[in-house]
């Protein structure tokens, strides 16, 4: 099958790889890439795409999945599907989802890079049923596990849910590590009694080295993006009432994470801006220190 791809990232370009290791016909794209594999076709322009019955994205945000569907994909063929595989939020698949000349899938994805080059990262996929059992097999060729959640918008209402989860457990993995540190605890002691305990999610198992030795360990997910992503899961909260404390403390972290030239670190990282916090809180008069404590 001819496929179209657009966004050839840290995640984008092992997803179309093993797309085309399964057999199909892969016409990339990416304004950033001038060489792919040679199992790849690069497209010249995101137009060309079009030429596909069926197009992906895994692009960063809402504008530029918006500018790809709503504009460049305008000459498809009646019955062209395209699956948005990035993490855009739901009021944005709501609003592709009323394009007429195409059917908008939602299946964004969660795992890190190194899950998506061994294509055993998760998908959750906003679709008809109809549409979800066409697609599946497509999905499968890059994920290890496809869920099917609803209509289109409820896989990215799941993805949003997930990072929710995601960026607390971040942060109460650094909180524990500077608990046990004032208790006198080796860290690295700490983290091992940490991964088998009743809190050693898979996690916590795969990220030791993020938080121990971050300097020597590749990033997974940035702080830019799961900053990104937790926004979106706030917008939709804000939107249905909801007070969400937990994740609106990850999310003032993550933005302090930010300020401190840490956008590209990994998300482990806000251990460092909660070193940082606790330095300069340990640095403050007992003066000051009432006055925050007041504000607070």
């Amino acid at each position: 099958m001819l496929i179209g791809f657009a966004g050839l990232g840290r995640m984008g370009l092992p997803m179309a790889t093993h797309l085309a290791r399964a057999g199909h016909t892969v016409l990339a794209y990416d304004p950033a890439v001038e060489r792919v594999p040679a199992e790849l076709t690069l497209a010249g322009a995101p137009g060309e795409l079009a030429a596909a019955p069926l197009t992906i994205s895994m692009l960063p945000d809402g504008p530029s999945t918006r500018a790809l569907v709503a504009g460049d994909l305008w000459a498809v063929a009646p019955g062209h599907v395209h699956i948005v595989m990035g993490t855009v939020g739901p009021d944005v698949i709501a609003e592709l989802s009323h394009e007429q000349h195409l059917a908008v899938i939602d299946a964004p994805v969660s795992g890190s890079v190194s899950m998506a080059e061994t294509a055993s990262i998760t998908t959750m996929v906003g679709a008809t049923r109809d549409q979800f059992e066409t697609v599946r097999p497509l999905l499968a060729a890059m994920t290890a596990a496809q869920f099917h959640t609803g209509p289109a918008g409820s896989g990215s209402a799941a993805k949003l849910a997930v990072n929710a989860v995601l960026a607390g457990l971040s942060q109460a993995v650094a909180e524990g590590i500077l608990l046990a540190e004032a208790g006198g605890l080796d860290s690295a002691a700490f983290y091992d009694i940490l991964r088998h305990s009743a809190a050693g999610a898979p996690y916590v198992g795969y990220k030791e080295q993020a938080y121990l030795a971050p300097d020597s360990t590749a990033v997974a997910a940035p702080v830019s993006l799961i900053r990104k992503d937790l926004g979106l899961a706030l917008g939709l909260a804000h939107r249905h009432r909801l007070t969400l404390p937990g994740s609106e403390a990850a999310f003032e972290v993550l933005e302090d994470a930010m300020a401190t030239g840490l956008a590209h670190a990994d998300m482990a990282q806000v251990l460092t801006v909660l070193r940082q916090r606790n330095a300069a809180r340990r640095h403050e008069t007992p003066s000051t220190t009432q006055q925050t404590g007041a504000r607070r």
